[in-house]
This record gives structure tokens, C-alpha cells and sequence, in this order.
């Protein structure tokens, strides 16, 4: 058991509890600390600061906070990455007035806010709609003398863009690039984002174009963004044009590319097109969401494809995605507006016996199809059945 004991470290220690924290096991990690206490061995800043990051990201501020004083407690004082940590915290739930609370307190602690401090601080202001107060932010960094991060600029064209000044952006990018910034694709990506929100396509394209020229390789983020602008403004078949054209390029795309150009397809009603980029997803090993199945799979249902919504369910649980609550209630739905009612109480069937029983927007969709069909009398039955009601319940049996 010595021997044991004397191979573990604080340090060892440290690394459980960060596996255990970004696996939001929060008690394990919090269990992991108390038997190194009981063998000697003592936390240290750097297990208290993994638990702050850990309760501020999935549990909250406050319980973040606590922390501090078992740091105090325990005779350890806070650093800059505490409080870090705590400012991104409040910042995530934009809570301003609580990071600049953090803020005063670091400084009381005569604790220097670094780059990162500013950083968060003027992501949240601008995020908060304060684009003036984001941009002092900003100033205070240069007159203080603290060197700029990438981020930094990042988050200030940003910023902008999301203000409404996109313009601005533009110019300080342009500022910045003469004054040697060198320009990531994330730059790139956020300033096409911004041109695109604003209707301003030809100049997103342009800046797609000088992307490529500038030898970076655009990314997933930065193709699907223009393709969806396209889409937005009604320009399918350039939207469709670029697609491919990067495509052929070899640029990467993601499975929420291919779900957003198969969507649009599906909806104009070219269903031929729309198969082959889902069956190239599911062929090519996409790692694809639930949301983006479930996404394609009620527009299958919606446009009365149910051979082809079975097939992409079959193909997809196949590869390992599992159902949700949500896809069975679109099965049902697109099952009801067919007509397949005795299908679709199949359907009712098997999502109980998989534990999906409380699935309420399924039972609602399946009373709307049988008072569709004019089964009134079992749409009445069903809903008297039900223990679990909504508004959409009642007013199903109140429409005339």
C-alpha cells in the first residue's frame, strides 16, 4: 500500500479530476479529491481552478464561486485562472454586472487581469448589444500596454459584425492587415458570417475568393455559410453552384452541409438529388447529429416520402445513431397526414415499449390525424386515456 501511495502525486490527482470533470462527473471528481486528502495527498490552485471551470460551465456561477472559499479554507489563494474562469462563467449567462463585480475583486486581490480577462469582458458587452462599451474595452487593453491576442481581434470584428457594423469591421480589418495581422480562417469565417447577415453576399463571396488566394483552406463553417445565404436570398442554383464547386475543390464539408443543401432539395421537390447527399452521409462514415436526422427526416415525412424516411432510419440506426422522443413523434405525424393510422398506432405502440411512453407531441399528432380521418369517438377515447395533457390537446378536440 506505501508503495503505492508513494507512486501518486497531487499532480496525478489533478489529471483524474480533470478526465472526470470534462465527463460532467462532478461527484466522482469531488470523491477523487477526498481520498487524496485521506492518503496526504493536498490539493493544490490548479484542482481547485478544474472544479471552478467544471461547476461554472455545467452547474452555474454560484456554485463556481463556492469554491473560491474552500480554496481560502484550505490556505490556497485564487490566481488569475480562478477568476478567469469565474468571468467566463458570469459571461455565458451574460451576466455583466456579475463579471464586473469579478473583475473589482480581482483587482482588490491585486490580481492583474490579463488578456483573457478583457477578452471575456468584451465578448460580453458586445454580446449584451454595448458595442461602445466592448470598444473602450478594447482601448483599455492598448493603453495598457497588454499583449493582443488573435482572439482579440476576433472578438472585436465580431462584435461588430453582430452590432450591426459590419462596416466598421470591414475597415478594421483592413487597418490590421496593413499593420501585419495575419488573418486565421476563423477571421475570415466571422467577417463572411457578418456580410451574409446583412445581405451583403457579393462581398462574402469576395471574401470566400480572397480566402482561397491568401493560401488558407476554407472549412465546413465557411462554405455552408455562403451555401445558406444563397439558400436564404432564394439564389438555389448559385447556392447549389458553390456547393459543388468547392466540393470539387476537395474543401471539407460536414454532415450539417450536406443536411442543409438535401433540405433545400427535399423542399423544391428534388427528392433524386436529395437521396444522393444523404446517401453519400451515411456512406462516407459522417458522424450526423440527431438534430440533422431528425431535421431530414420530418421533411421525408412532411413531403409524404415514407419508403425513403424508413430507409434513412433504417441506414442511420444502422451506423449507431439512436432515436429520440422527437423522431418518433415526426414518424407519427408523417404516418397520420398519409393516412396510416393503424401504422401509426404501431408506431404509439413500440415508442412505449422503448420507454418513450410520455412522448406528448406523438400522442398529439396522433388525435390530430384521427380527427382528420373523422374518428372523432377514438380521438376521444385516446384523449381521455391520456394522463399527460397540454393546451394542443385540448384545442384538438375543440376544433371545428
Amino acid at each position: 500500500m506505501q508503495r503505492i501511495k508513494n507512486k501518486l502525486s497531487t499532480r496525478l490527482m489533478n489529471v483524474c479530476v480533470a478526465s472526470l470533470c470534462k465527463a460532467k462527473q462532478l461527484e466522482k471528481a469531488e470523491g477523487v479529491i477526498v481520498d487524496g486528502i485521506k492518503i496526504g495527498l493536498q490539493p493544490d490552485v490548479v484542482t481547485y481552478n478544474t472544479l471552478i471551470a467544471a461547476y461554472c460551465r455545467f452547474v452555474g456561477i454560484d456554485a463556481g464561486y463556492s469554491i473560491i472559499h474552500r480554496m481560502k479554507y484550505a490556505g490556497i489563494n485564487p490566481d488569475i485562472i480562478t477568476y478567469n474562469s469565474l468571468i467566463a462563467g458570469a459571461a455565458r449567462y451574460c451576466l455583466l454586472s456579475k463579471c464586473l463585480d469579478l473583475f473589482d475583486e480581482m483587482l482588490e486581490m491585486s490580481i492583474l487581469p490579463d488578456i483573457w480577462s478583457y477578452n471575456t469582458l468584451m465578448n460580453c458587452f458586445f454580446k449584451l448589444g454595448k458595442p461602445d462599451q466592448g470598444y473602450r474595452v478594447f482601448q483599455d487593453i492598448l493603453l495598457r500596454d497588454i499583449s493582443v491576442h488573435s482572439a482579440t481581434f476576433n472578438i472585436l470584428i465580431n462584435g461588430l459584425c453582430m452590432n450591426g457594423y459590419t462596416e466598421n469591421a470591414l475597415m478594421l480589418f483592413r487597418s490590421l492587415k496593413r499593420h501585419g495581422f495575419i488573418p486565421q480562417v476563423v477571421t475570415y469565417n466571422i467577417l463572411i458570417h457578418g456580410l451574409c447577415e446583412s445581405g451583403r453576399g457579393k462581398v462574402a463571396r469576395g471574401f470566400l475568393n480572397e480566402l482561397v488566394e491568401s493560401g488558407h483552406i476554407p472549412n465546413a463553417i465557411t462554405c455552408t455559410t455562403v451555401v445558406k445565404y444563397c439558400f436564404r436570398y432564394r439564389y438555389f442554383e448559385e447556392g447549389f453552384k458553390i456547393f459543388a464547386e468547392m466540393r470539387s475543390k476537395g474543401y471539407t464539408y460536414d454532415a450539417f452541409a450536406y443536411c442543409t443543401v438535401a433540405s433545400l432539395l427535399l423542399k423544391i421537390g428534388r427528392i433524386t438529388e436529395a437521396n444522393e447527399y444523404l446517401g453519400y452521409i451515411i456512406t462516407s462514415g459522417f458522424s450526423l447529429d440527431i438534430v440533422s436526422f431528425n431535421t431530414i427526416f420530418n421533411l421525408y415525412c412532411k413531403e409524404g416520402q415514407l419508403n425513403n424516411a424508413y430507409q434513412l432510419l433504417y441506414e442511420a440506426e444502422k451506423g449507431g445513431l439512436e432515436s429520440d422522443k422527437y423522431t418518433h413523434a415526426i414518424l407519427i405525424d408523417g404516418l397520420c397526414r398519409t393516412g396510416n393510422l393503424q401504422e401509426a398506432q404501431q408506431q404509439l405502440n413500440r415508442m412505449s415499449e422503448t420507454g418513450f411512453d410520455s412522448n406528448l407531441v406523438a400522442w398529439n399528432s396522433f388525435i390530430n390525424g384521427l380527427c382528420k380521418a373523422g374518428h372523432l369517438d377514438y380521438a376521444t377515447q385516446i384523449f381521455e386515456s391520456m394522463d399527460v395533457k397540454d393546451s394542443v390537446t385540448y384545442s384538438l378536440l375543440t376544433l371545428p
